[in-house]
């Protein structure tokens, strides 16, 4: 049974919440709420999209394979579910090539974050393996779903995209592109996406992610398929010379899992390799872990524009916390790392695996106040966004035109 037909004899419908059952949390690629205090159940939602948990064999093979140690994001299982991995990992071990592809949503002028996860972990892939890398700007997705004039969306893909840079991607591996812009320029890539339309019908669109009804704009039911074609090595000519096999790897969060899910379904019909997944977690709001951080939020999320007086403000006034209402509560009964921002925070940004066990283990005893966990926390975030915006500024227009060209790359 194809992913697709799976998804409509289960239906895990995620565009409308009137179709998630009672008990179950609320995960789409536009919203994600949580039922339960301590945030998504990650092992029914595993269950619910029929993926795989990563588990600690595969994260033994991925070492051993590479020679050192892993991610801590992959050792933490922030990166905690996948599919088909191992088929990737199979090629590397065979010397044979695949490629990694991921994207954002330009909505706002600055990544917050949470944007930031996915591409920490990719340009890690992306050294690790010596790898290829396609980054892709839905520009037109935010104007179909968005109330943003076209032209501020494709604006807002350009400042992401220098964002998305100052992470450190290799130039000579990574081609960055907004769809208005690239789409037209390349036949190859539309071409690909009028196949995977023309396997497609408005009955699985409308299973999959809630949309194509009557107030819907037509755009909606497009874009899946421009969101599923730069999975195919041969939507890229000019980086895999026409080759129609070579496989990639996508790191997202599991909220982006329905594209693809419709993308592996599609495939195989048209003799492409299914694209392999690997899905993060949600980096969750200020406010809690029953949702994740938000860019149409202000005081949900800390901007990689924020100044130092920002993030130090938003952590202290906004940042949940897991620990008593007094002093004298929090030191005899502990405080909870599960549902305390600032802690899940350190888990995603402190890479130092023994200084965290020490935190967890002094929050959890009470001998750790809240406020000397939310200073730490402001201490890294502070100087992780100081750096991020000095790597910004040395991003010039020119050097942006250069990772958006149309290029051979070097792999």
């Amino acid at each position: 049974m194809t992913e697709l037909n799976v998804d409509l004899q289960n239906k895990c419908n995620v565009g409308d919440e009137a179709d998630v059952e009672k008990d179950e949390d609320l995960v789409t690629p536009w919203d994600v709420v949580s039922k339960s205090e301590t945030g998504v159940d990650y092992e029914k939602l595993i269950s619910r999209f029929g993926c795989s948990r990563i588990d600690s064999d595969l994260i033994a093979r991925m070492a051993k394979l590479i020679n050192g140690p892993v991610h801590h994001l992959l050792k933490r299982q922030i990166f905690f579910s996948h599919r088909d991995l191992n088929k990737i990992l199979d090629r590397y071990e065979q010397g044979k090539p695949f490629f990694l592809y991921t994207g954002r949503g330009p909505s706002s002028k600055a990544l917050h974050l949470g944007h930031l996860i996915p591409f920490m972990f990719t340009k890690w892939l992306q050294g690790t393996f010596n790898v290829p890398l396609v980054i892709q700007l839905t520009d037109d997705e935010k104007y179909f779903w968005k109330n943003i004039p076209l032209e501020e969306t494709i604006e807002l893909a350009r400042e992401n995209a220098k964002d998305i840079i100052a992470c450190g991607f290799d130039i000579k591996k990574t081609f960055i592109f907004n769809n208005w812009n690239f789409v037209g320029s390349c036949p190859s890539f539309y071409q690909n996406i009028g196949r995977i339309l023309r396997l497609v019908n408005n009955n699985q669109v409308r299973s999959i992610f809630g949309i194509g009804k009557d107030a819907d704009c037509i755009g909606k039911t497009f874009f899946p398929a421009c969101q599923a074609a730069p999975s195919f090595s041969s939507s890229f000519p000019f980086i895999f010379d026409g080759k129609k096999d070579v496989p990639c790897l996508i790191p997202c969060a599991i909220d982006q899992d329905p594209y693809f899910r419709l993308t592996r379904d599609v495939a195989p019909r048209l003799g492409f390799p299914k694209p392999s997944l690997i899905h993060s977690s949600f980096f969750p709001a200020l406010q809690g872990v029953k949702s994740k951080m938000s860019a149409s939020e202000t005081n949900s999320a800390i901007f990689l524009t924020d100044t130092p007086k920002q993030i130090k403000d938003k952590i202290n006034k906004y940042a949940f916390s897991g620990g008593g209402t007094t002093v004298e509560e929090h030191q005899a009964k502990g405080g909870n790392c599960d549902i305390d921002i600032s802690y899940q925070y350190l888990t995603f940004f402190l890479d130092d695996d023994e200084k965290l066990e020490e935190i967890r283990k002094s929050y959890s005893a009470g001998t750790l106040l809240t406020g000397h966990l939310k200073k730490e926390l402001i201490t890294i975030l502070q100087k992780l966004v100081a750096e991020h915006q000095e790597r910004r500024k040395q991003v010039t227009d020119e050097m942006l035109d250069e990772f958006m060209k149309l290029r051979k790359l070097d792999f």
